[in-house]
């Protein structure tokens, strides 16, 4: 597509080349897309075993603050770099929202808070203006060994979504949810 893109430029803005080389090449199919949801609640406290996460416990390792990522996820449909990406000063606990400024598209957006979303939340100890304190590689890191230890197949932190947007439209009409 790119080099497509160059030669179309050179021919019809530059008058460089008379025709594009790679118009007729096929293209490679697009891949399928995942169907994989994490559906299973034994996949999911499988996975906050091996990341060290227990409900009645305060968020204390980078492992542990995964784990929440991992569930929150799973509740507002975030991807991981919006939720890595997340800072104190946009968490609006009291009006249960987050503002995100910078999305996969590169425009902000307002995530609304469930009352377990609220209480995942407070589970983290307000110690850096980040509220996770860890990168989106080193997350995906930390999480794809989670998930090998705790023996469960084919997921990726991606996959949380699917989860997510399956769960919250069974309550959203189709505007609300897109």
């Amino acid at each position: 597509n790119l080099m497509s893109s160059v030669f179309t430029r050179a021919r019809k803005e530059w008058g460089w080349v008379r025709t594009n080389p790679v118009r007729d090449v096929d293209r490679p199919m697009n891949p399928k897309h995942r169907q994989r949801r994490v559906n299973d609640a034994d996949e999911i406290e499988r996975i906050l075993l091996a990341l060290g996460y227990e409900e009645d416990l305060k968020v204390r390792t980078t492992q542990q603050r995964i784990a929440v990522a991992f569930l929150l996820a799973i509740e507002t449909a975030m991807r991981l770099g919006e939720l890595m990406g997340l800072r104190w000063h946009n968490v609006y606990l009291d009006k249960r929202y987050v503002h995100l400024f910078d999305s996969k598209n590169s425009d902000s957006r307002d995530v609304p808070l469930s009352n377990r979303a609220v209480e995942l939340l407070k589970k983290i100890p307000q110690r850096d203006e980040s509220v996770f304190q860890c990168g989106s590689d080193q997350a995906s890191t930390l999480f794809a060994r989670a998930v090998k230890r705790a023996g469960v197949r084919d997921l990726h932190f991606h996959d949380t979504r699917r989860e997510a947007l399956t769960r919250l439209s069974k309550k959203l009409d189709v505007l609300e949810l897109a």
